[in-house]
Order: C-alpha cells, then sequence, then structure tokens
C-alpha cells in the first residue's frame, strides 16, 4: 500500500512521520508545497502518475482563519481548487483521498452534537471556503473520504496549547473566551483515526473526528496551565469581549458516533490527550 501525505510539514503531517509504523507495510511520500503544489494539475498528475498512491492524504489547508478576510483568493485556492484537483486526479488514478475539514463549515447554533448529516452554514471566508472544499471532493464515485475535525493542537507547530503555554509563563495572566463549546483534538490521535479509516477500507462520504468530551477555551486554558504545572490567573470572557475579524461557532461539538461504528475504535477523552501532549511538550524542553 502507498500512502501520500500532502502539506506533511504541519501539526498533522508531523504526526503522521512518528506513524509510519503503524500500518506494517504501508509505504507512506511525505510532500509539502516545495515537493508537490496541489494548486498546479500538471504537477499533481504529474506525481501521482510517478508515485502511483492508493491513498492520498490531503493535510495542506489554508488555516490562518483571521487572515483568510483579507485573502479570499488565496484562501479558496488551497481550500477548494487544490482539494478538488487532488480529487479528480486520485479518481482518474484509482487512488482514494482523505481530505480534512473542520467544525466551521457549521453555524454554531446547536445544542445537541453536530452529526455528519447535519446541514453546513458557513460564516466567513475560511469556513465557506472548507464548505466548498467538502462538496468539490466528495463528488458521486470519487471515493473520497472527508474528515472533520476541531481545536486541532499538536507537539509541532503553532496552536491554542503552546500559546497558552508561552503566555501563561511570560505574564502568568491571561483572558479567554468562555463561551464558545466544542472539543480539542490531539493531531496525534486524529492521525491515528485516519489509519483506522484506511486501515478497514472505510466507505467514501463524512467522517467527525475529535476527542471526547466538551469543553470552551476558557476550559481547555485552565487545563493546560493545570497539567503544565504552571500558576497563572485565567479570567474569562465572552466572545464580544475578544472580538476577532471572522466569526466563530459558538457550539461545535461533533459526534464521533459514525468513526467508531466504522472502525470499532474508541475514541480518547480530550484531557488524558491533552496530558500525553504536554508530556511529549516537556521532554523537548
Amino acid at each position: 500500500m502507498k500512502i501520500l501525505i500532502t502539506g506533511s510539514n504541519g501539526q498533522l503531517g508531523n504526526e503522521f512521520r512518528a506513524l509510519t509504523d503503524a500500518l506494517p507495510g504501508a509505504e507512506f511520500l511525505f510532500t509539502d508545497y516545495r515537493e508537490l503544489d496541489i494548486t498546479r494539475e500538471i504537477a499533481v498528475e504529474a506525481f501521482m502518475a510517478d508515485f502511483n498512491p492508493d491513498w492520498i492524504i490531503n493535510c495542506a489547508a489554508y488555516t490562518s482563519v483571521d487572515k483568510a478576510e483579507l485573502e479570499p483568493e488565496k484562501t479558496r485556492l488551497l481550500n477548494v481548487e487544490g482539494p478538488s484537483l487532488l480529487a479528480k486526479t486520485a479518481a482518474a488514478q484509482g487512488a482514494r483521498l482523505i481530505h480534512l475539514s473542520t467544525d466551521y463549515v457549521f453555524d454554531g447554533t446547536n445544542h445537541k452534537p453536530y452529526t455528519e448529516t447535519d446541514k453546513v452554514n458557513p460564516k466567513g471566508v475560511y469556513a465557506q471556503s472548507k464548505a466548498d472544499g467538502e462538496a468539490h471532493v466528495l463528488q458521486p464515485g470519487s471515493g473520497a473520504i472527508v474528515v472533520r475535525t476541531s481545536w486541532l493542537y499538536s507537539a509541532y507547530g503553532n496552536n491554542f496549547v503552546k500559546t497558552i503555554l508561552r503566555v501563561a509563563r511570560e505574564k502568568g495572566e491571561l483572558t479567554v473566551v468562555s463561551d464558545q463549546l466544542g472539543s480539542p483534538t490531539w493531531a496525534a490521535d486524529l492521525a491515528q483515526a485516519i489509519l483506522n479509516l484506511i486501515r478497514c477500507n472505510a466507505a467514501e462520504g463524512i467522517y467527525h473526528f475529535s476527542n471526547e468530551g466538551v469543553c470552551s477555551w476558557y476550559d481547555f486554558a485552565h487545563a493546560i496551565a493545570e497539567l503544565a504545572g504552571i500558576q497563572c490567573v485565567i479570567k474569562p470572557t465572552d466572545t464580544s469581549g475578544y472580538p476577532l475579524p471572522a466569526p466563530r461557532p459558538h457550539y461545535s461539538l461533533m459526534s464521533k458516533g459514525k468513526y467508531i461504528a466504522t472502525t470499532g475504535q474508541t475514541v480518547p477523552y480530550w484531557r488524558e490527550s491533552l496530558k500525553k501532549c504536554i508530556a511529549l511538550l516537556n521532554e523537548q524542553g
């Protein structure tokens, strides 16, 4: 089995590098935009023909939610046109695509976990681009899979966990939004979940995956400081007290029932995964 991973220098891509032994006999090829620009049709077709992958995991994306409001064309290029090209080429060459999406495709007005069949209603440039990317990827007969996730963090790259650790140590006090609810996702768990979908040759369509449990960003920040042993004053605020260019869903918890039924795997609780990630960060110094 050959697995091509695009955008492999990000949080999720780096987690896959640590899991290359998780699928015995699989050959992984890690690429980033320098090796493979997913927005260039000729480059994608040539690369795919040369490597001939069985699976493509697309981790490449424009993820700067607020900056996307100022760069809609670049956002669409990476989040819609690129994935569409990958899906088209994969289908033509007999490969299957797994494309990463986000809880931002929902408007956040639910009061129960979103399922894969709930209607999307994206708000903002980034959210709209991800919803459009899903639609382009999931053409009938494509065999493609979309995995929606939320609040991603890792020992690699820049993310909320690292930001809270840095600010808590440097300032000893911070203010965090308390009226947005969802579930954090450790990228290592997400990478394993995607490999589980490949292992069981999951059917095409949408799957939700985040860690189990629910919290606010305020709760998340408290847990980060607590598990890292940092003494810090953390104050709550509502969304209006921390205005940002792009809108955020107030509630984006997603049901993992379909993933669990498909793979037969359990989903780790968010605090337990956060504890493991912080331990890794402490080891790294």
